[in-house]
């Protein structure tokens, strides 16, 4: 099964162990709650998928890599312990806590979360003193005598043996007591996901045209060889970064998350014409619907690689917009819901002093402070979201830094100038909405003109529905040239997938 098929039925399997009865009972006992096991080569997305299932289900995440803990790690040291039984005394061996079992609890009491995943990477990796008590703990989800929190799902994972020379095969007693998800690599189902994560338009288009780069493992004459989706993910940050600070995106840089000679060297020449076609066709002016007929020929000349490499140029340069603008509108919204209530605050206080009303704000940034804090220790808040809350904690204390710099006393006049504010950061949202309406409707109108209606236009088409950002703009904000060519390709597809049953019950 491909990564996204595993999520599925991860996401699945922690909701089924998580399910209670009416009594507040867990559904299926802990001894019966089989963990998963991932296992798939390096660099899939095992951990990430872990901790997107995290953020989206509001549970926490403890993670835990198996390769460097000893038994004593693991089961807690011993110590000597005094009991009576029956009248005689006796010195009793126990065992101290467990780190990774202390390490949930921790975790509940920074986070207020009850119920996590609890995951453990490399499993079949573990030393082999310790390699005895993993199956009691895959059954009992104990370390010595500590157990797992109530609550609390074990998910595990690891690479098969070829890929590590640490791996120890599991006899049949302990995978039976898991649910093993084999997982392989599948460009596809990473291109959806890196669309979404805003990839580097370079490494898509690039993939795009070869898929057979998308992850490659090696044995060569000077060893191991590897391309893996987490060393496209971490080269597409290098990138951004690099780019950003002035800096030569180079084959010395690429190399150090490509491990493969061949790869490296011809993605670095095409990230070098990918650039060359940003200067060449200078995007915003396709976007602002300003082409010259210098453009318009040279694109209808071009190749299909050349024709990709331009959609995907546009695609970057829209979808930065519409990502910035999307986040601004769901900030927006948070702060409208956090002014609602200091409106409610202010309306209960009689005549409070300027210095009640900035300690009522403050209050309000410092819970959304608190609030990011903790989901961000669970590790179930994304990236985006704590973005947003910390405009809303920011716009909160502009606000308040104006209401003492124009010295306000009065509540309603203090709100007013809050509101005032909210407002104008609502129009400027809005313009940019309308100028990214513009463009899209200029870039669907090049693509016509120039491309036609086939595969650029459906690639066009297929990534505004793909990416989270895109979809929501057009949901809300509309765009008639996407719903046109996203009707007529459903067509298209539907069509065709007739016309495939139709060949199937002829044979």
């Amino acid at each position: 099964m491909n990564i996204q098929e595993a999520k599925e039925q991860i996401e699945k399997a922690v909701k089924i162990y998580l399910a209670k009865d009416e009594y507040g009972n867990y559904r299926i006992p802990v001894e019966r709650q089989r963990p998963v096991f991932v296992l798939g080569a390096p660099g899939i997305g095992k951990t990430a998928i872990m901790e997107q299932i995290a953020e989206e289900m509001g549970i926490a995440l403890v993670s835990y890599s198996m390769t460097h803990h000893t038994r004593q790690s693991a089961l807690g040291l011993p110590f000597i312990s005094h009991k009576n039984y029956q009248g005689t005394e006796f010195d009793v061996s126990e065992y101290t806590m467990s780190e990774i079992i202390a390490s949930m609890y921790e975790m509940m009491e920074k986070t207020g979360k009850k119920e996590g995943i609890l995951f453990l990477d490399e499993i079949n990796c573990v030393s082999e003193t310790l390699a005895p008590s993993m199956l009691q703990f895959l059954q009992f989800k104990m370390f010595g005598k500590h157990s797992v929190p109530e609550g609390w799902v074990v998910a595990t994972a690891g690479n098969p043996p070829q890929f590590n020379r640490s791996v120890h095969e599991f006899d049949v007693v302990t995978m039976d007591r898991l649910k093993v998800l084999e997982v392989e690599a599948d460009y596809p189902t990473w291109r959806h996901y890196a669309v979404n994560r805003g990839i580097h338009g370079s490494i898509l288009t690039y993939l795009d045209i070869k898929k057979e780069d998308f992850y490659v493992i090696e044995n060569t004459v000077d060893g191991k060889s590897y391309v893996t989706a987490r060393g496209w993910e971490d080269l597409s940050e290098a990138i951004y970064l690099y780019e950003e600070n002035g800096f030569e995106v180079e084959e010395t840089l690429i190399g150090q998350y490509l491990r493969n000679r061949r790869i490296c060297r011809e993605f670095a020449s095409y990230y070098d014409l990918y650039q060359k076609y940003k200067r060449d066709y200078r995007v915003q002016e396709i976007l602002s619907g300003q082409v010259d007929e210098e453009i318009r020929w040279r694109v209808k000349q071009a190749g299909f690689d050349e024709r990709l490499s331009l959609i995907g140029l546009l695609m970057d340069a829209i979808l930065q917009k519409i990502r910035e603008n999307m986040e601004r509108e769901d900030a927006l919204r948070k702060l409208l819901l956090t002014l609602k209530e200091l409106r409610d605050k202010l309306g209960e206080m009689e005549q409070p002093s300027q210095q009640q009303i900035l300690d009522v704000m403050r209050e309000d940034w410092e819970s959304l402070e608190r609030m990011i804090w903790q989901e961000d220790a669970a590790k179930s808040l994304s990236p985006v979201e704590k973005k947003e809350y910390q405009l809303v904690i920011e716009t909160l204390k502009e606000d308040a830094r104006a209401i003492r710099m124009e010295d306000l006393t009065c509540a309603d006049d203090a709100f007013a100038l809050v509101k005032k504010h909210f407002e104008q950061e609502v129009s400027r949202m809005k313009a940019e909405q309308r100028e990214i309406s513009k463009e899209l409707s200029h870039l669907f109108q090049f693509v016509e003109e120039n491309l036609g209606a086939g595969n650029e236009m459906l690639v066009l088409v297929t990534d505004l529905t793909v990416n989270r950002d895109s979809a929501k703009f057009i949901s809300r904000c509309g765009c008639e040239e996407y719903e046109k060519y996203n009707k007529e390709f459903q067509i298209y597809e539907r069509q065709r997938e007739i016309a495939d049953e139709v060949e199937r019950l002829r044979l």
